[in-house]
């Protein structure tokens, strides 16, 4: 057995009934490229159970210890079903867009069993009325509890499950007996489990004095960083409807553009492609908020997960990621101007990622699961997210680059993809941007009461979208005849240099035949 590291085992720690603490999303297969054309049920599943074999801790389950003393433990499932996790549905007719963003929104809603393996699968046919997909094309709808990833970790989730051609020759089987045998259930008991439990207890006890005095001097520290402007001013934001408490349902929507379009406004403005898709965020829920008569005088702020993958120490979490926040600027009107605002402001956040301020979450899982679940349970249940807010922030907004080439699932290639994230106590909207294939998609979900009109906040994205392409081309463009102009003149006036040059070498050539010739 295999205990959860820190921040692994905070997700588990601020579980809840309203905000299941797991992320997912979903794929659209075109069936086309299969052999025959045509993708069966069973050849899904058979895709699955042989890669899965390669994938231990997917075959998981959860051993809490008695009365949550202890961090809980990763075991394999000796009755792992892979059937219980791969289920088939269908979108009733018409089968059109707004039927799928509803079944994965209420699918997204419910919490997993958390007694098995914490992952489910479900693949939706049905698709019959949704422009732009080819014939035939079915979607799968993936979650997984975030103890088992982060969405770093999701990419190549994503690409062990997925073949890079149609009909791939057969996948040799690893010998994975060295992972299956750290996760092996030796002997597990209560009584076991209470004896680790005492030796970590005293182990971690000391462990928590040394990080409680470090975690007070960094504090310190950046305090004192943030005084003397070597670290910018934290961001300070107004309320808004996404920092009330979440309830049980939830809503989904997505807009999907083109990678081109993005790499045009970053080479034409000297930002970069997260900016950019921040900068269409921050235009939607500018539009938003406005049409509901809530747009606050001053910027809202958002939270945005940063990898920390190969930077600092080394741990054994599923989950290495960082959070920053920075302010989004929707008291920007016009939106280049919006844009390079967001890029100075992201800029001087990641000065943060090195700091205590970008691990909160980290605390739910310091302490014991008996202690934290209860904390977050008080908080939850107590609305305090009203009363005792955690800094005001309009949700997160999470970049996942996806896979450079075509990827494939039983012959079936993924042409969009929406990636899914969790929702907190205080924490109503999450928007996740994903890159793949030549497309760029921005989708969010959100509390149902904070959001109950999806449909009209994807319209707002378009709108942003529509928006700042034209104000970057008015810009820029502007100026290209003018740097066309500069560099006409400076080819000319290489030109001419050249010119004197070639004029001033033969004249020196000249004289020096002729010296010569005199002193011949």
């Amino acid at each position: 057995m295999k205990q959860l590291g820190t921040l692994d085992s905070a997700f588990i720690n601020l579980e809840q009934a309203n905000t299941p603490q797991h992320i997912g999303g979903f794929g659209i297969y075109d069936p086309s490229t299969a052999p025959g054309g045509f993708v069966r049920f069973k050849e899904v599943i058979a895709n699955f159970e042989q890669r899965l074999k390669k994938m231990p801790i997917m075959r998981t389950r959860l051993i809490e210890v008695p009365f949550g003393l202890d961090k809980p433990y990763w075991v394999i499932d000796e009755n792992f079903d892979t059937e219980f996790h791969l289920r088939h549905i269908a979108l009733p007719k018409p089968g059109d867009w707004r039927q799928l963003c509803i079944q994965a929104a209420r699918l997204h809603a419910r919490p997993l069993d958390m007694s098995r393996p914490l992952w489910e699968c479900y693949i939706i046919e049905g698709l019959d009325n949704i422009p732009g997909l080819p014939k035939g094309a079915f979607a799968i709808y993936t979650k997984m509890h975030h103890s088992l990833i982060d969405g770093a970790g999701s990419q190549s989730f994503m690409q062990a499950l997925h073949d890079l051609e149609p009909s791939p020759r057969s996948i040799p089987v690893e010998d994975t007996t060295g992972e299956d045998q750290a996760y092996a259930p030796v002997a597990i008991t209560p009584a076991r489990l209470l004896r680790n439990a005492a030796i970590n207890n005293v182990s971690s006890s000391v462990g928590l004095v040394k990080g409680t005095l470090k975690l007070a001097g960094g504090l310190i520290r950046t305090a004192l960083d943030i005084r003397s402007e070597k670290l910018p001013a934290y961001p300070s934001a107004p309320k808004s409807r996404f920092d009330a408490p979440v309830g049980p349902h939830r809503v989904f929507d997505a807009s999907l553009f083109s990678l081109d379009d993005f790499k045009a406004m970053r080479r034409a403005t000297d930002t970069t492609i997260n900016d950019i898709a921040v900068a269409v965020v921050a235009g939607a829920l500018r539009e938003y908020l406005q049409h509901h008569g809530e747009l606050p005088d001053e910027s809202l702020a958002a939270s945005m997960p940063v990898n920390i993958r190969g930077k600092g120490a080394q741990t054994d979490d599923n989950n290495q990621i960082a959070a920053i926040m920075s302010l989004i600027h929707t008291d920007i009107e016009e939106p280049v101007d919006r844009l390079l605002a967001i890029s100075r402001s992201m800029t001087g956040a990641k000065k943060f990622v090195d700091t205590p301020l970008a691990d909160p979450i980290k605390v739910a899982g310091i302490f014991n699961p008996w202690l934290s679940k209860r904390v977050a349970r008080w908080y939850v249940n107590g609305r305090m997210t009203e009363r005792l807010p955690m800094g005001n922030c309009c949700g997160v907004i999470t970049n996942v680059m996806g896979p450079p080439f075509p990827l494939y699932c039983a012959g079936a290639q993924l042409v969009q993809y929406y990636p899914m994230g969790l929702l907190t106590a205080g924490g109503g909207l999450f928007h996740a941007v994903f890159s793949m294939a030549g497309t760029l998609s921005i989708s969010a979900i959100a509390d149902r009461e904070a959001m109950p009109d999806p449909e009209f906040y994807r319209q707002c994205l378009d709108n942003s979208f529509k928006a700042l392409k034209e104000s970057v081309a008015q810009r820029y463009q502007a100026a290209t005849p003018v740097k066309k102009n500069v560099l006409v003149k400076n080819k000319a006036r290489r030109k001419g240099k050249a010119a004197v040059n070639k004029s001033a070498v033969a004249q020196r050539k000249a004289a020096t035949r002729k010296e010569s010739q005199r002193r011949q």
